[in-house]
């Protein structure tokens, strides 16, 4: 079992060399754990060489679902940052796809993630609380008439002007806390769909849009923000190697 994705696991370092120079994240890999039976497979690269290895098999602390494609800490493995799948994963024609956007997850929250969240007011309040997860669960108003037709707008727009009218426009009409949440998924997620999206084209896949159908829910904000980050690195370059400065950027609109 414990080199049942030993073969699987190598391959991501192919895919390393084809798509290295996309963006300077990839000149690293992390931990990789596959949920099987309520367990954890923990595989990681072994010093000095390209290949991965089984390091422990460890309880998962609470049910993973069949099919998660995550990025996490692992408590069991000193709170390392990992890729968590199910592994199913390895058989999909762009799993190894999916893989590199949770590797880039787990650079977003090595670098600057945690203190991004110190600036926004719902996630303090959702750590005062406990409430893990308000990433999910926030009721973002999706059906408001206001949002869907300015979001609709804004996705539809590649003229900087009117992007930047537009962004004020949702600031003005979303509370605080919701125009918070908007940023935050359009960072995190749009960043990584954005990547992702140059992965596939550099592997003659086919790009990922899922989010703009209506009703919309979370995953617009995976299509807005990858969006948003088109429009401003034709014009600000820089802007998608510094993550902060392109938060900032993102929130101020």
């Amino acid at each position: 079992m414990n080199s049942h994705y030993f073969i699987q696991l190598q391959k991501i370092f192919e895919v390393q060399e084809k798509i290295r120079d996309i963006h300077t994240f990839f000149d690293r890999l992390f931990p990789i754990a596959v949920v099987e039976n309520d367990h954890f497979l923990i595989y990681d690269i072994e010093p000095n060489s390209l290949q991965y290895v089984f390091v422990k098999k460890a309880a998962t602390p609470m049910p993973v679902p069949q099919g998660v494609r995550a990025a996490f800490q692992l408590e069991s493995y000193d709170d390392r940052m990992a890729c968590v799948v199910t592994g199913e994963v390895f058989d999909e024609q762009d799993g190894y796809v999916t893989i590199f956007h949770e590797f880039i997850h787990c650079q977003q929250s090595e670098l600057c993630e945690h203190e991004l969240k110190q600036k926004l007011e719902i996630a303090r309040k959702a750590q005062a609380a406990n409430d893990f997860m308000w990433e999910i669960n926030h009721p973002f108003p999706y059906t408001s008439t206001d949002f869907v037709e300015a979001y609709q707008s804004f996705l539809a727009t590649h003229e900087m002007p009117e992007v930047e009218r537009i962004r004020h426009k949702l600031k003005a009409i979303l509370n605080p806390e919701d125009y918070e949440y908007m940023v935050w998924q359009e960072w995190k997620e749009g960043f990584a769909r954005f990547i992702e999206n140059q992965i596939r084209n550099r592997l003659g896949l086919p790009e990922n849009h899922r989010g703009r159908e209506q009703p919309f829910n979370r995953v617009v904000f995976y299509e807005g923000g990858e969006h948003y980050i088109k429009v401003l690195s034709m014009h600000e370059m820089d802007l998608i190697i510094h993550l902060e400065t392109l938060f900032d950027r993102m929130f101020a609109g």
